[in-house]
Protein backbone atom coordinates (compact mmCIF):
# COMPACT_ATOMS: atom_id res chain seq x y z
CA UNK A 1 0.00 0.00 0.00
CA UNK A 2 1.23 3.46 0.14
CA UNK A 3 1.77 5.77 3.11
CA UNK A 4 3.63 8.81 4.03
CA UNK A 5 6.94 7.78 5.38
CA UNK A 6 9.41 10.21 6.96
CA UNK A 7 12.63 10.25 5.59
CA UNK A 8 15.51 12.51 7.13
CA UNK A 9 12.99 14.79 8.77
CA UNK A 10 10.43 15.13 5.41
CA UNK A 11 7.48 13.31 4.54
CA UNK A 12 6.99 11.52 1.40
CA UNK A 13 4.44 9.39 -0.19
CA UNK A 14 6.13 5.81 -0.52
CA UNK A 15 5.39 2.40 0.03
CA UNK A 16 4.37 0.74 3.55
CA UNK A 17 3.46 -3.12 3.99
CA UNK A 18 -0.60 -3.11 4.14
CA UNK A 19 -1.96 -4.08 7.59
CA UNK A 20 -3.49 -7.52 8.44
CA UNK A 21 -6.74 -7.62 10.22
CA UNK A 22 -6.48 -9.54 13.44
CA UNK A 23 -9.33 -10.69 16.23
CA UNK A 24 -11.38 -7.38 17.39
CA UNK A 25 -9.99 -5.34 14.57
CA UNK A 26 -11.01 -4.33 11.23
CA UNK A 27 -8.72 -3.05 8.22
CA UNK A 28 -10.40 0.68 6.89
CA UNK A 29 -9.59 1.64 3.44
CA UNK A 30 -8.83 5.59 4.43
CA UNK A 31 -10.54 8.34 2.61
CA UNK A 32 -9.23 10.45 4.54
CA UNK A 33 -6.88 11.14 7.46
CA UNK A 34 -6.38 15.17 9.41
CA UNK A 35 -3.53 16.53 11.00
CA UNK A 36 -2.90 16.93 14.76
CA UNK A 37 -0.11 18.91 16.41
CA UNK A 38 0.80 15.17 17.30
CA UNK A 39 1.58 14.39 14.40
CA UNK A 40 4.13 17.33 14.05
CA UNK A 41 5.80 16.60 16.95
CA UNK A 42 6.13 12.49 15.79
CA UNK A 43 7.38 13.23 12.39
CA UNK A 44 9.91 15.54 14.53
CA UNK A 45 11.08 13.08 16.44
CA UNK A 46 9.80 14.76 19.46
CA UNK A 47 7.01 12.18 20.25
CA UNK A 48 7.81 8.43 20.73
CA UNK A 49 5.02 5.69 19.40
CA UNK A 50 3.50 3.82 22.00
CA UNK A 51 4.29 0.19 22.18
CA UNK A 52 2.15 -1.55 19.65
CA UNK A 53 0.81 1.11 17.65
CA UNK A 54 2.15 1.99 14.02
CA UNK A 55 4.55 3.88 12.75
CA UNK A 56 2.88 5.52 10.44
CA UNK A 57 1.57 9.12 11.16
CA UNK A 58 -1.77 10.02 11.39
CA UNK A 59 -4.49 9.48 14.92
CA UNK A 60 -8.02 9.48 12.78
CA UNK A 61 -9.00 8.57 10.02
CA UNK A 62 -12.21 7.82 8.12
CA UNK A 63 -13.35 5.85 5.34
CA UNK A 64 -14.51 2.16 4.59
CA UNK A 65 -14.59 -1.17 6.00
CA UNK A 66 -11.88 -3.25 4.11
CA UNK A 67 -12.14 -6.15 6.41
CA UNK A 68 -13.54 -7.80 9.95
CA UNK A 69 -11.53 -9.94 12.52
CA UNK A 70 -12.80 -12.70 14.55
CA UNK A 71 -15.03 -11.46 17.60
CA UNK A 72 -16.09 -8.14 15.81
CA UNK A 73 -19.73 -7.09 16.34
CA UNK A 74 -21.41 -4.69 14.81
CA UNK A 75 -19.64 -3.75 11.86
CA UNK A 76 -19.31 -5.21 8.00
CA UNK A 77 -17.33 -5.05 5.29
CA UNK A 78 -18.31 -1.88 3.35
CA UNK A 79 -19.69 -0.25 6.40
CA UNK A 80 -18.52 4.04 6.18
CA UNK A 81 -16.70 4.80 9.44
CA UNK A 82 -14.45 7.03 11.52
CA UNK A 83 -12.10 6.34 13.79
CA UNK A 84 -9.90 7.22 16.77
CA UNK A 85 -6.44 5.58 16.00
CA UNK A 86 -2.88 5.29 17.71
CA UNK A 87 -1.28 5.75 14.53
CA UNK A 88 -1.44 4.59 10.79
CA UNK A 89 -3.92 7.09 8.63
CA UNK A 90 -1.64 8.63 6.84
CA UNK A 91 -1.83 5.48 4.37
CA UNK A 92 -4.02 3.81 2.21
CA UNK A 93 -5.13 1.11 5.25
CA UNK A 94 -4.60 1.02 8.48
CA UNK A 95 -6.23 -1.64 11.34
CA UNK A 96 -7.91 -0.64 14.26
CA UNK A 97 -9.74 -2.21 17.30
CA UNK A 98 -13.08 -2.20 16.58
CA UNK A 99 -13.94 -0.46 19.80
CA UNK A 100 -12.37 3.25 18.33
CA UNK A 101 -14.91 2.83 15.75
CA UNK A 102 -17.97 5.84 14.83
CA UNK A 103 -20.27 6.14 12.79
CA UNK A 104 -20.23 8.67 10.12
CA UNK A 105 -22.57 11.02 11.60
CA UNK A 106 -25.65 12.16 10.15
CA UNK A 107 -24.76 15.31 7.78
CA UNK A 108 -21.16 15.01 7.48
CA UNK A 109 -19.78 13.44 4.00
CA UNK A 110 -16.98 10.69 4.49
CA UNK A 111 -14.13 13.25 3.72
CA UNK A 112 -14.83 15.85 6.34
CA UNK A 113 -15.59 13.07 9.30
CA UNK A 114 -11.75 12.39 9.23
CA UNK A 115 -11.35 15.67 10.82
CA UNK A 116 -13.72 14.40 14.22
CA UNK A 117 -12.71 11.49 15.80
CA UNK A 118 -9.22 13.30 17.43
CA UNK A 119 -10.95 16.34 18.29
CA UNK A 120 -14.10 15.05 19.56
CA UNK A 121 -12.56 12.23 21.95
CA UNK A 122 -10.01 14.91 23.28
CA UNK A 123 -12.30 17.36 24.01
CA UNK A 124 -15.69 15.28 25.51
CA UNK A 125 -13.14 13.37 27.65
CA UNK A 126 -11.75 16.31 28.90
CA UNK A 127 -14.67 18.84 29.66
CA UNK A 128 -17.11 16.38 30.23
CA UNK A 129 -15.69 13.30 31.61
CA UNK A 130 -12.92 14.87 33.60
CA UNK A 131 -13.82 18.58 34.16
CA UNK A 132 -17.49 17.82 34.74
CA UNK A 133 -18.56 21.17 32.71
CA UNK A 134 -22.03 21.53 34.18
CA UNK A 135 -24.83 24.28 32.29
CA UNK A 136 -24.51 28.13 33.62
CA UNK A 137 -20.50 27.42 34.35
CA UNK A 138 -17.79 29.31 32.79
CA UNK A 139 -15.58 27.33 30.69
CA UNK A 140 -11.92 29.05 29.32
CA UNK A 141 -10.63 27.68 26.36
CA UNK A 142 -7.17 28.59 25.07
CA UNK A 143 -6.48 27.86 21.85
CA UNK A 144 -9.47 28.66 20.19
CA UNK A 145 -9.00 28.85 16.35
CA UNK A 146 -7.41 25.34 16.65
CA UNK A 147 -9.24 21.90 15.92
CA UNK A 148 -9.86 21.36 19.74
CA UNK A 149 -10.33 25.51 20.04
CA UNK A 150 -13.08 25.43 17.47
CA UNK A 151 -15.07 21.97 18.51
CA UNK A 152 -14.65 23.00 22.54
CA UNK A 153 -16.25 25.91 22.01
CA UNK A 154 -19.35 24.52 20.49
CA UNK A 155 -19.23 21.90 22.69
CA UNK A 156 -19.17 24.21 25.92
CA UNK A 157 -21.91 26.32 24.44
CA UNK A 158 -23.73 22.50 23.19
CA UNK A 159 -23.91 21.97 27.26
CA UNK A 160 -25.04 25.47 27.91
CA UNK A 161 -21.91 26.79 29.25
CA UNK A 162 -20.60 30.36 29.24
CA UNK A 163 -17.60 30.30 26.81
CA UNK A 164 -14.69 32.76 26.65
CA UNK A 165 -11.69 31.78 24.14
CA UNK A 166 -8.17 33.22 23.72
CA UNK A 167 -6.22 33.52 20.40
CA UNK A 168 -3.69 35.82 18.80
CA UNK A 169 -5.90 37.01 16.20
CA UNK A 170 -8.34 39.04 15.06
CA UNK A 171 -10.06 36.71 12.50
CA UNK A 172 -9.62 33.22 15.18
CA UNK A 173 -11.81 35.08 17.64
CA UNK A 174 -14.24 36.21 15.12
CA UNK A 175 -14.73 32.66 13.94
CA UNK A 176 -14.70 31.96 17.74
CA UNK A 177 -17.89 34.10 18.29
CA UNK A 178 -19.47 32.93 15.33
CA UNK A 179 -19.08 29.37 16.53
CA UNK A 180 -21.09 31.14 20.20
CA UNK A 181 -18.02 32.02 22.53
CA UNK A 182 -19.73 34.97 24.76
CA UNK A 183 -15.83 36.38 25.61
CA UNK A 184 -12.85 36.70 22.99
CA UNK A 185 -9.52 37.55 24.36
CA UNK A 186 -7.02 38.07 21.82
CA UNK A 187 -3.50 37.54 24.27
CA UNK A 188 -0.94 39.43 22.47
CA UNK A 189 -2.81 42.45 24.40
CA UNK A 190 -5.00 41.59 26.72
CA UNK A 191 -4.14 39.80 30.04
CA UNK A 192 -6.62 36.73 29.93
CA UNK A 193 -6.44 36.47 33.36
CA UNK A 194 -7.66 39.92 33.97
CA UNK A 195 -10.41 40.22 31.58
CA UNK A 196 -11.54 36.68 32.92
CA UNK A 197 -11.71 37.84 36.13
CA UNK A 198 -13.37 41.33 35.40
CA UNK A 199 -15.51 40.24 32.77
CA UNK A 200 -16.68 36.80 34.67
CA UNK A 201 -15.50 36.29 37.93
CA UNK A 202 -13.14 33.62 36.85
CA UNK A 203 -13.67 30.50 35.17
CA UNK A 204 -15.25 27.16 36.15
CA UNK A 205 -13.24 25.26 34.13
CA UNK A 206 -10.46 26.28 31.84
CA UNK A 207 -8.94 23.63 28.70
CA UNK A 208 -5.51 24.72 28.19
CA UNK A 209 -3.05 23.58 25.18
CA UNK A 210 -0.20 25.49 26.88
CA UNK A 211 0.70 24.27 30.11
CA UNK A 212 3.78 25.92 32.07
CA UNK A 213 3.94 29.06 30.70
CA UNK A 214 0.12 29.77 31.97
CA UNK A 215 0.21 27.45 34.90
CA UNK A 216 -0.28 29.89 37.84
CA UNK A 217 -2.36 32.51 35.83
CA UNK A 218 -4.51 29.66 35.38
CA UNK A 219 -5.03 28.72 38.51
CA UNK A 220 -5.59 32.96 39.30
CA UNK A 221 -8.08 32.56 36.65
CA UNK A 222 -10.00 30.20 38.66
CA UNK A 223 -13.40 30.58 40.41
CA UNK A 224 -13.83 28.42 43.56
CA UNK A 225 -14.13 25.07 43.04
CA UNK A 226 -12.48 25.34 39.59
CA UNK A 227 -10.96 22.49 37.36
CA UNK A 228 -7.81 23.13 35.53
CA UNK A 229 -7.63 20.54 32.52
CA UNK A 230 -4.15 20.63 30.68
CA UNK A 231 -3.77 18.85 27.74
CA UNK A 232 -0.79 20.56 26.03
CA UNK A 233 2.76 22.07 26.69
CA UNK A 234 3.61 24.42 23.58
CA UNK A 235 4.81 26.46 26.47
CA UNK A 236 6.33 23.95 28.26
CA UNK A 237 6.04 21.09 30.86
CA UNK A 238 8.02 22.44 33.81
CA UNK A 239 6.93 25.53 36.24
CA UNK A 240 6.31 26.34 39.96
CA UNK A 241 2.94 26.19 41.64
CA UNK A 242 2.10 28.23 44.55
CA UNK A 243 -0.65 25.15 45.85
CA UNK A 244 -1.92 27.24 48.58
CA UNK A 245 -3.74 29.46 45.69
CA UNK A 246 -4.85 26.27 44.57
CA UNK A 247 -5.82 25.13 47.79
CA UNK A 248 -7.63 28.44 48.69
CA UNK A 249 -9.93 28.24 46.09
CA UNK A 250 -10.59 24.01 46.54
CA UNK A 251 -9.28 24.06 42.98
CA UNK A 252 -8.30 20.76 40.82
CA UNK A 253 -4.96 20.25 38.22
CA UNK A 254 -5.80 17.39 36.04
CA UNK A 255 -3.58 16.62 33.29
CA UNK A 256 -4.52 14.04 30.60
CA UNK A 257 -3.62 12.55 26.76
CA UNK A 258 -5.47 10.25 25.03
CA UNK A 259 -3.01 8.59 22.63
CA UNK A 260 -1.79 6.86 25.57
CA UNK A 261 -4.76 5.54 26.67
CA UNK A 262 -5.77 1.89 27.11
CA UNK A 263 -7.59 0.21 24.45
CA UNK A 264 -10.25 -1.32 26.95
CA UNK A 265 -10.87 -0.74 30.12
CA UNK A 266 -11.97 2.43 32.95
CA UNK A 267 -10.74 5.54 31.38
CA UNK A 268 -9.80 3.67 27.94
CA UNK A 269 -10.14 4.76 24.58
CA UNK A 270 -13.10 2.44 24.35
CA UNK A 271 -15.08 4.15 27.07
CA UNK A 272 -14.00 7.34 25.12
CA UNK A 273 -15.35 6.67 21.88
CA UNK A 274 -18.36 5.20 23.21
CA UNK A 275 -19.71 8.26 25.38
CA UNK A 276 -18.72 10.08 22.33
CA UNK A 277 -21.38 8.07 19.94
CA UNK A 278 -24.01 7.96 22.83
CA UNK A 279 -23.49 11.63 23.75
CA UNK A 280 -21.78 14.12 21.30
CA UNK A 281 -22.98 12.44 17.95
CA UNK A 282 -26.48 13.76 18.71
CA UNK A 283 -25.27 16.90 18.62
CA UNK A 284 -23.63 16.63 15.70
CA UNK A 285 -26.46 14.97 13.53
CA UNK A 286 -28.68 17.92 15.05
CA UNK A 287 -26.35 20.64 14.08
CA UNK A 288 -25.14 22.30 17.45
CA UNK A 289 -21.67 21.00 16.81
CA UNK A 290 -19.89 20.91 13.61
CA UNK A 291 -16.56 19.98 12.27
CA UNK A 292 -14.49 23.02 11.16
CA UNK A 293 -11.90 22.80 8.54
CA UNK A 294 -9.47 25.57 6.82
CA UNK A 295 -8.70 23.09 4.30
CA UNK A 296 -8.53 19.59 2.32
CA UNK A 297 -4.95 18.27 0.31
CA UNK A 298 -3.72 15.69 -1.17
CA UNK A 299 -2.46 12.87 1.52
CA UNK A 300 0.98 13.39 -1.04
CA UNK A 301 1.16 16.83 0.17
CA UNK A 302 1.66 16.37 3.84
CA UNK A 303 4.30 17.75 4.27
CA UNK A 304 3.10 21.32 3.38
CA UNK A 305 -0.36 20.45 5.78
CA UNK A 306 2.76 20.34 8.39
CA UNK A 307 4.45 23.39 7.50
CA UNK A 308 0.85 25.32 7.45
CA UNK A 309 -0.34 24.16 11.28
CA UNK A 310 3.77 24.98 12.11
CA UNK A 311 2.90 28.44 11.13
CA UNK A 312 -0.08 28.84 12.79
CA UNK A 313 -2.74 31.02 11.00
CA UNK A 314 -5.25 28.16 10.28
CA UNK A 315 -8.80 28.00 11.92
CA UNK A 316 -10.11 24.39 12.79
CA UNK A 317 -8.51 21.28 11.22
CA UNK A 318 -6.12 20.35 8.06
CA UNK A 319 -7.28 17.42 6.28
CA UNK A 320 -5.70 15.09 3.98
CA UNK A 321 -7.43 12.65 1.64
CA UNK A 322 -5.96 10.09 0.32
CA UNK A 323 -5.41 9.89 -4.07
Amino acid sequence: MRAVEIEDGALRWGEAPRPEVRPGEVVIRVAASAVNRADLLQAAGHYPVPPGASEILGLECSGTIEAVGGGVDGWSVGDECCALLSGGGYAEFVAVPAVQLLPIPDGVDLVTAAALPEVACTVWSNLVMTARLQRGERLLVHGGGSGIGTMAVQVGVALGAEVAVTASRDAALLRCAELGADLTINYTTDDFEVVMRAATGGADVILDVVGAKYLQRNVSALREGGRLVIIGFLGGSRAELDLNALMQIRGTVACTALRSRPTVGAGSKAEVVAAVREQLWPMIAAGSVRPVIEDVLPMTEAGEAHRRMAAGGHIGKIVLEVP
